[in-house]
């Protein structure tokens, strides 16, 4: 069964003594099974934002410990700040991320918040998905009053809490628990000062909008339906919420957000249109900050709506997508934006080791000829293919960029991004195939004293055996999906770069040779004959029709040189 994660994202009622934050994530650290991914302080706000992952049961013991050490070291009596809340641990909420139900989450949730409430003595109360009330779904709503207006609050029956004691904590305050999707805070910079000016491009883009009023728009006599209820202007944002605040440490005022659903509103949908909102009132927006981390897919959902408002090619690097993203959103106006800390992907890839593709092209070189049998053919090939896969890309980009040929940029775009996803699974398998021809050599190395150990062993060696063939393989399969690249690339691309074309084509003749001499080496140690006469059938077939391919692409480039 795969392994389910969700993350976790505490909001801490201290954002100015580093050393307090630490005691707190100190606590989060001690338990193993769970990642740290961020720790986000804010003078301005006096609150920090945590964010770290794992599997539920050790995600919920370091946040119960956390939401502990915060309780014990956090005196809300003495807090202020711009942000609103109302405990020492103001929010605790837990998101989904693989393998794991909303409800499974919110069961969590409440697993979490009985046992804060339990042995904390800490009013809590459920929101988002876990909330057991309708009208507390809404974290504002949870949070009215805020932390002054607890002990009136505690007293009425209809806040009793969902765990914990009806009574006043007056060091920790009350605690929301909640389990949501994941939630973007994103603020917006303006040239200004003035929050009334920030309040009025919140107030257009918000989902809630802003009420309706006769005569004038800001003081006038608010609009109600028939009910009596006020009438509000609906924003332009779907699952936006928005205020408008002055930040004294930047000494600008921001348009401060909330994205409950990427889906309704993407990232760049909500840069767009605050810029509208403020180009529009006088202002203009200078750049923006994400508060927390990102999901990839965001950043590069970003990227590519901005690459193709240029017109330009999709088919660029991860990194240069996100390049684009940081740029046109000017997420490094108020401080550095690193991907590597902000992005939760790469976060999580730190662990994910892949040494070969991490060397420069020496190092590569030194390894390879080195005494070690790894990297071997193997690996080779499969960097082969990847520099084929690349080559056909340039032409591609080269093409979508060529001066008349403005018209097709959205042609060649598609054939720059399939370059990149054939050069991504091709570099991939650089690093797997070496990792599969280690575990070959370790299943060796196993014990064979007993009876038991020897088809332990055995059992090993050739699964080992089957994955290195199979890896080899999917070189060849990958590698062939190259000439059709290279074809069209040399038919229709830009006819300076046809040889270049032709060279991907060449590389991607010599991957699958050269990855076909590892399939028939590894499959000579299989016993299961039927598998190794599948995939050498497949093998062979691959190879004739590689060279022949290579040799139409090579007629046509010749004809074009």
């Amino acid at each position: 069964m795969a392994m389910q994660l969700i993350e976790c994202v505490p909001n801490f009622s201290e954002g100015r003594d580093m050393d307090l934050i630490r005691q707190i994530t100190d606590e989060i650290e001690s338990v193993e099974g769970v990642k740290l991914l961020d720790v986000d302080p804010g003078k301005a706000t006096n609150r920090t934002v945590v964010t770290f992952v794992g599997e539920p049961k050790y995600v919920i013991e370091a946040a119960f410990k956390a939401i502990k050490k915060a309780s014990e070291i956090i005196d809300m009596s003495k807090h202020s700040g711009e942000h609103p809340r109302m405990g020492a641990t103001d929010v605790c909420p837990l998101i989904p991320i693989s393998n794991i139900s909303m409800e499974e989450t919110a069961e969590w949730a409440h697993k979490l918040a009985e046992n804060v409430g339990q042995h904390l003595e800490i009013p809590i109360y459920m929101y988002e998905s876990a909330a057991t009330r309708p009208e507390w779904k809404n974290l504002a709503t949870v949070r009215s009053g805020e932390y002054e207006g607890l002990p009136e609050k505690l007293a009425s029956p209809e806040w009793k809490p969902d765990y914990g004691p009806a009574q006043f904590n007056a060091q920790a305050g009350a605690t929301a628990i909640g389990a949501r999707d994941f939630l973007i805070a994103y603020n917006v910079n303006l040239n200004t000062t003035s929050v009334r000016r920030a309040n009025s491009v919140a107030f257009d883009i918000r989902e809630k909008g802003r009420l309706k009023r006769k005569g004038n728009p800001i003081v006038g006599t608010p609009v109600k339906d028939k009910n009596g209820n006020p009438v509000r202007i609906p924003g332009s944002c779907k699952s936006v919420k928005a205020i408008g605040w002055y930040i004294e440490e930047y000494q600008v005022a921001q348009i401060s957000m909330n994205l409950t659903n990427i889906k309704d509103t993407p990232l760049h949908k909500a840069f767009e249109e605050c810029n509208k909102s403020a180009t529009n009132r006088g202002l203009r927006v200078t750049g923006s900050e994400l508060v927390g981390l990102v999901p990839l897919k965001v950043m590069l959902d970003t990227g590519n709506y901005f690459l193709k408002k240029q017109q330009r090619s999709l088919g660029v690097s991860e990194s240069e997508i996100i390049k684009i993203a940081v740029k046109s959103l000017g997420l490094d106006e108020l401080g550095e934006f690193d991907p590597q800390k902000k992005i939760i992907e790469y976060q999580l890839r730190a662990d994910d080791k892949r040494p070969l593709i991490a060397m420069d092209l020496a190092s590569f070189a030194d390894e390879t000829a080195s005494e070690s049998p790894a990297p071997g053919g193997g690996s080779i090939s499969a960097y082969i293919g990847a520099l084929g896969a690349s080559l056909g890309g340039m032409v591609a980009n080269l093409s979508a960029h060529k001066r008349g040929w403005d018209a097709r940029w959205e042609e060649f775009s598609e054939w720059a991004v399939s370059a990149q996803q054939l050069k991504d699974e091709l570099l991939y398998l650089v690093d797997e195939d070496t990792t599969s021809f280690n575990q070959v050599l370790a299943s060796f190395r196993l014990p064979k004293g007993s009876a038991e150990e020897k088809e332990v062993r055995k059992n090993a060696i050739q699964d080992a055996t089957q994955y290195a063939t199979e890896v080899p393989y999917q070189v060849m399969e990958t590698s062939f999906k190259i000439f059709k690249l290279c074809k069209a690339m040399a038919e229709i691309g830009n006819p300076n770069s046809v040889t270049d074309a032709g060279v991907g084509a060449l590389c991607a003749r010599a991957a699958i040779h050269g990855a076909f001499l590892n399939v028939k080496i590894n499959a000579g140690g299989l016993n299961d004959k039927t598998f190794v006469k599948n995939i050498l059938s497949k093998g062979k077939k691959l190879v004739s029709a590689s060279n022949k391919l290579e040799k139409e692409i090579m007629k046509i480039v010749e004809e074009k040189i």
